[in-house]
């Protein structure tokens, strides 16, 4: 493999996965990840972009005054971004994501109270959300010291408010969601010591793993010695 985090390759040679999502709790890296791997198999990239989301800093700042107009944004988002999907015929393209359409709900069940919850639900059932199902979906894990010194470096300004109690929250909720997460190929990866930013051979031993999957659950662990 070359140096840096130009990896190209050729999918019809190493069979990568067609549609890859990358999961996580903020602060993890799975950004950084879906664009490497936009690169790396020239796919299309389709990101959350969470900073269009102008309730997202009112939201960090107060939860419960803003809960509900955050969450519904996304979920608005989220299926606007299925339609253009469907529009332009991508279903069939080759992609990767840095979110998983499935995990919408799992952030309404943290932020929402009952009622909250019970309004988001009815907006759900009426949008009719038909999102396609990944090829493989990498859920990456870090302990929420690691999330929290990660977020504190990358200095944005709009989660300097994010608690560490939210941060505890969501990462067990991710932990959660993905023990019972069936619906696609999961790789399970430790990140709290994978570097993704400044690390290419972290980035390409991950690379290599990953296209051995075919099916199942899967974890890794990068080698600590790199």
């Amino acid at each position: 493999m070359n140096n840096g985090f130009n990896l190209v390759l050729d999918t019809d040679d190493v069979n990568a996965p067609g549609f890859i999502a990358v999961e996580g709790p903020i602060g993890v890296g799975k950004t950084t990840l879906a664009r490497h791997l936009a690169t790396t198999f020239k796919y299309n990239l389709l990101e959350e972009k969470a900073e269009q989301n102008p309730f997202l800093e009112r939201f960090y700042s107060n939860p419960k005054a803003a809960a509900l107009p955050t969450q519904l944004f996304f979920l608005f988002q989220r299926a606007q971004q299925i339609q253009d999907l469907n529009q332009a015929d991508m279903f069939q393209s080759r992609r990767v994501a840095d979110f998983l359409f499935d995990k919408d709900r799992l952030f309404a069940e943290v932020t929402l109270d009952e009622d909250e919850l019970n309004i988001y639900q009815q907006v759900y059932n009426q949008l009719a959300i038909d999102a396609p199902q990944p090829d493989l979906v990498i859920y990456l894990q870090a302990p929420n010291q690691v999330l929290e010194e990660r977020l504190r470096l990358r200095g944005n300004a709009a989660e300097r408010s994010i608690s560490s109690d939210y941060l505890a929250t969501l990462n067990d909720a991710y932990m959660r969601f993905f023990h019972y997460y069936d619906q696609a190929p999961l790789l399970i990866v430790n990140a709290a010591e994978l570097d993704l930013a400044n690390n290419p051979e972290h980035y390409h031993q991950l690379v290599d793993y990953l296209l051995t999957i075919k099916r199942g659950r899967h974890y890794y662990n990068p080698n600590p010695t790199l």
